[in-house]
């Protein structure tokens, strides 16, 4: 099995934006090609028995996914990354950390896909769990402490969060779980490292779905994990080896393809969803906006304080409960209904109906007059210009 990949020394003195476009992605020493080589080998000679190059097998290590991890972690801060298959590997091989008799805390409004992973896979193996409101208008710390166990081990949060874009005080909530002795893990997929940094804020794992932001252009799937823990990251790089869940070369040749552009990209969707969040704030069929950039959100001055920027995502709550937000979804031009998001194109969806689906029944089931855009980078004037025609028709 390769070395734990290390982030990358010398570059974590340039900007984000370089080292998003040079970490962990040298020129080719012997063609001088500027872009990783995709590294197709399944198996790697060895000169002698137990002597080899880094790579013996490419489920244990490959040289392109070691570029991917390579430049994650330095992204992220991060003294060690693993890449994974999907971002629900990435949960998996996190929560395999516990062990029979464990709890984890979740938070209250977690995405439908991790709430699942949790409760239908984990808690049958023996780990229990409790959802608690951990955002700042749910007072994050106080409702941790309320939902702490003897035998609680970690602490998982979204922030901002899926669906409801909550957003939660990341150095608090650390400090409270590492002084009950657990590890706190934040879902950094919505923020991504360009606009949040949860292991310099005392994170202990970060992990993000790279199909999303990270990729940017709805063509790959993938997840990533890092911490600055050594312990931690052994243990999570023999779960990504023993079970598998690692992603194909190629998958990780279009991730850091993606990474590449990612800081002008959130840039503008940070902005378009300033604007389409403006619109959506005065418009009288609406009678909710969630998101954190707008000052009477509750997480607000917490994310002023920690994000560069409030995101690209923007949730909302029609007046006219489910019938309306049905109505919205289909009948948008240019917001093509689908699930995901962090991509180049404008995605709406039903979060009751489609990726929350699986909590409909539980505590964390979703307002199904709720719907949820992550806005893209179409001319912001088109897309207000969609979503207003579509707000009309549903009367």
């Amino acid at each position: 099995m390769s070395e734990l990949p290390q982030a990358g020394g010398e570059s974590g003195r340039d900007g984000f934006e370089t080292r998003a476009i040079h970490a962990g992605a040298p020129h080719d020493p012997v063609t001088g090609a500027v872009v990783p080589a995709i590294s197709l080998a399944t198996t790697f000679a060895q000169s002698a028995v137990g002597e080899h190059r880094g790579y013996e097998y490419s489920r244990s290590g490959n040289p392109t996914r070691a570029a991917l991890e390579a430049c994650l972690a330095d992204l992220e801060g991060a003294g060690h990354g693993m890449a994974f298959s999907s971002g629900l590997a990435a949960e998996h091989a996190i929560l395999s950390l516990l062990g029979p008799g464990d709890h984890v805390i979740i938070p209250g409004d977690a995405y439908g896909g991790t709430f699942r992973l949790v409760d239908r896979v984990h808690q049958p193996m023996g780990v229990t769990y409790t959802s608690a409101r951990l955002d700042s208008s749910g007072v994050g710390s106080d409702n941790l402490a309320g939902a702490w166990q003897p035998t609680t081990r970690m602490v998982w949060v979204e922030t901002p969060s899926n669906p409801l874009l909550g957003v939660a005080d990341i150095a608090a909530l650390a400090e409270a779980t590492h002084a009950r002795g657990g590890i706190l893990v934040v879902d950094n997929t919505f923020a991504t490292p360009y606009l949040q940094q949860p292991l310099a804020l005392g994170a202990d794992i970060v992990v993000h779905s790279t199909t999303k932001y990270l990729g940017g252009h709805s063509d790959v799937v993938g997840g990533f994990a890092a911490t600055n823990d050594h312990e931690l990251a052994e243990r999570l790089a023999f779960f990504q080896n023993a079970a598998g869940g690692v992603p194909s070369p190629f998958d990780c040749f279009l991730v850091l393809r993606g990474v590449k552009t990612l800081a002008v990209r959130m840039d503008r969707h940070c902005a378009s969803a300033a604007a389409v969040a403006g619109m959506l704030e005065e418009h009288p069929a609406v009678s909710q906006v969630l998101y954190p950039g707008l000052p009477g959100h509750p997480g607000s001055r917490v994310a002023a304080h920690q994000m560069r920027k409030p995101g690209g995502m923007v949730s909302f709550v029609l007046a006219g409960g489910e019938p309306a937000a049905l109505e919205v979804a289909r009948s948008t031009r240019l917001w093509t209904l689908a699930e995901s998001l962090g991509a180049v194109e404008s995605l709406i969806e039903h979060p009751h109906r489609m990726t929350h689906a699986s909590v409909a029944a539980s505590p964390l089931a979703v307002d199904p007059g709720l719907l949820r855009l992550s806005v893209g980078l179409e001319t912001v004037s088109d897309l207000i210009e969609d979503l207003t025609d579509a707000l009309r028709r549903a009367g």
